[in-house]
């Protein structure tokens, strides 16, 4: 049997620490109930138009968006969508009212696909003649279609663990009061009954969310219910209807990017001490915006492929499990090691973040980010009292303005990283910022180039006078952004991507429009403020008569000319090495090879082109032979 003795040290149990690619045991998995009653149809505004948009139409276009989005953000995100106060049912508890919505091919919950989307997108064209809609709580009536629908959904959301697996239930509706057609002691008990389902599911870990819409007559009052059920009081009451409407808005109008959700990503044991370890989770903040991974598929059945490996016996060919020793050929030896002894060889420190101490926050440079940062903030599931001992390490970095300088790493890749405490932002509408510290990555010493040490010994550096100084600042205050931030721009390059995709995908035979944010404010850089910083600045540093155009073509020109001079003067000395008059002499120019030729073609400036025996014509000729 033949092992490679190259990847001894190969661990196949290494992971990257730092990947945020989001995984199937950290996911979300979402149940979309929507309102199908009769006032979910009506118009959603009172404006004088033909096609009058309705809530439901707003809901479906809403949630579609929201479905093209997650295909290209959160892959691996599964949704269910059901309606309830419906005429027809589908359900696997055969619950009146409610009707889980799903294609061909697909379970009810499941990630998203092409055809789910397409139908979904036009299913208010045939609702009302294959499901149809109706008033669900009326007097006389005992049925309690809203409880149906939680327990429906409560089902769907049955399969995974709430440990790895976020679950949300997401209610839209325009109406405020579905009991308000019952009275006395049946309303009272339908409302209880429904409170205490919602309750029920909360403590399974599900969260429910409502996203409400106003009449146009009238706006949606939480007090009368789904206050109690969602379990807002005082002040989240009136909090909660702007920022469900921006939630509503975001769902519809958020960009095709792959979103990196402040989702946790690993769980660290943190070193304090010998004697003290704590436990915190990672979460991934900002990350570049990529394309998302290719995904080879079976040219038959047009499924994912899953990739394997095997060992093979080299003398019987029988199929090994998995090797239990691997070697090392050390001084005409053979080193075996097994699969436990090569990860205690390798592993630096026993614990995945160990604090070594402490350094003023001045120490600490811009330039040492060079790559994003990790969030980290304690857990209690695993190691009681993480969060005591964190907070208590928070306060005091932050009171004496001291920053963390630990290691972290997997044991392939140990690192130093500092950990900066951060601060609780709040405002009016709740938490900006949470507590808790970044984990900045420090460079390695060749990470770090000081290009001001050739500036410094150069003596045709250039340097700025203060007047070109004070324009250059004039400028940058006058084209400065507000309040910038690198999540207002989009890549137009991905964005174009993904709209191909999807019209791809969805058979649509117009390419969506891209707006590309990174182009200029043309109308901003023409205000005369702007306009005369620029000239200004142009004049301290070109000064009054700069002709670019005629700078930029001197420029390439004097660039032309020195990269020829140096072709020539390289081409001479390589051609001095050789009695060019003696090989013409002994016949053997012929012998000699094309690029030999041309070299001496090049240092005499002649032309170069043609084959070999037009370069050993043109070398005569100039020899005079």
């Amino acid at each position: 049997m033949d092992l490679d003795p190259e990847g001894l040290f190969r661990d196949d149990s290494d992971e990257d620490d730092d990947s945020v690619q989001e995984r199937e045991a950290n996911k979300e998995m979402v149940v979309y109930l929507i309102d199908a009653s009769p006032k979910m149809f009506t118009p959603a505004t009172t404006a004088q138009a033909d096609d009058k948009e309705t809530h439901f139409c707003t809901i479906v276009n809403c949630i579609t968006h929201a479905l093209k989005t997650q295909i290209i953000g959160r892959s691996y995100d599964e949704v269910a969508i059901c309606f309830f106060n419906t005429k027809e049912k589908k359900n696997l508890q055969e619950l009146a009212g409610v009707y889980v919505y799903n294609v061909t091919d697909r379970e009810p919950l499941d990630r998203p696909d092409a055809r789910l989307i397409k139908e979904f997108s036009c299913i208010e064209d045939s609702f009302m003649s294959n499901i149809g809609s109706r008033y669900g709580i009326t007097a006389g009536s005992r049925e309690n279609t809203l409880y149906n629908a939680l327990w429906v959904a409560q089902a769907l959301l049955r399969k995974g663990s709430v440990k790895t697996v976020s679950k949300r239930i997401v209610i839209f509706t325009n109406e405020d009061d579905p009991f308000g057609g019952l009275t006395g002691s049946v309303k009272t008990d339908m409302i209880r009954t429904t409170i205490q389902r919602a309750r029920d599911a909360q403590d399974l870990g599900l969260s429910i969310e409502l996203l409400p819409l106003s009449r146009p007559d009238e706006e949606f009052n939480m007090s009368l219910f789904y206050a109690d059920l969602i379990g807002l009081e005082g002040d989240e009451i009136v909090e909660y209807l702007p920022s469900s409407g921006e939630k509503l808005e975001d769902m519809t109008n958020q960009l095709k990017k792959r979103m990196m959700k402040k989702r946790k990503v690993k769980t660290l044991s943190f070193a304090i001490t010998n004697d003290i370890c704590i436990e915190v989770n990672t979460f991934a903040l900002i990350r570049p915006t990529t394309p998302g991974a290719i995904t080879w598929l079976d040219s038959i059945s047009n499924l994912p492929l899953k990739a394997e490996r095997s060992f093979i016996c080299n003398d019987t060919g029988a199929l090994l499990q998995d090797p239990q020793k691997r070697f090392q050929l050390y001084n005409d030896k053979i080193i075996k090691f097994s699969a436990r002894e090569l990860s205690d060889v390798k592993r630096v420190s026993s614990h995945h973040l160990r604090l070594l101490g402490f350094k003023p926050l001045d120490y600490l440079k811009d330039y040492y980010n060079l790559r994003p940062s990790t969030f980290i903030y304690p857990s209690d599931e695993q190691t009681f009292g993480s969060t005591r001992v964190f907070v208590a390490l928070h306060d005091s970095m932050r009171r004496l303005r001291r920053f963390a300088l630990a290691f972290y790493g997997n044991p392939t890749r140990p690192q130093l990283v500092a950990l900066i405490a951060q601060e609780e932002v709040t405002s009016a509408g709740g938490q900006i910022e949470p507590p808790g510290m970044h984990m900045i990555y420090l460079p390695y010493s060749d990470d770090v180039r000081y290009p001001e040490e050739v500036h410094l010994t150069s003596d045709d550096a250039p340097r700025a006078t203060d007047e070109q100084i004070k324009k250059a600042s004039n400028l940058l205050r006058r084209i400065d952004l507000k309040n910038f931030s690198v999540c207002q721009f989009s890549n137009p390059a991905l964005q174009r991507h993904y709209g191909i995709l999807e019209a791809l995908a969805l058979g649509e035979d117009e390419m969506p429009d891209v707006k590309d944010e990174t182009l200029p404010d043309e109308e901003g850089l023409a205000r005369p403020g702007v306009v005369k910083a620029v000239e200004e600045f142009k004049a301290s540093v070109y000064g009054e008569n700069y002709d670019q155009e005629e700078a930029e073509a001197a420029a390439t020109k004097a660039g032309a000319s020195k990269k020829r001079k140096a072709l020539t003067d390289a081409a001479a000395l390589k051609s001095a090495a050789h009695d060019w008059a003696e090989l013409a002499d002994t016949g053997k120019l012929k012998d000699m090879t094309v690029v030999d030729l041309k070299s001496y073609l090049t240092a005499h400036d002649l032309p170069v082109s043609g084959k070999k025996e037009a370069l050993v014509s043109r070398i005569l000729t100039h020899l005079g032979k």
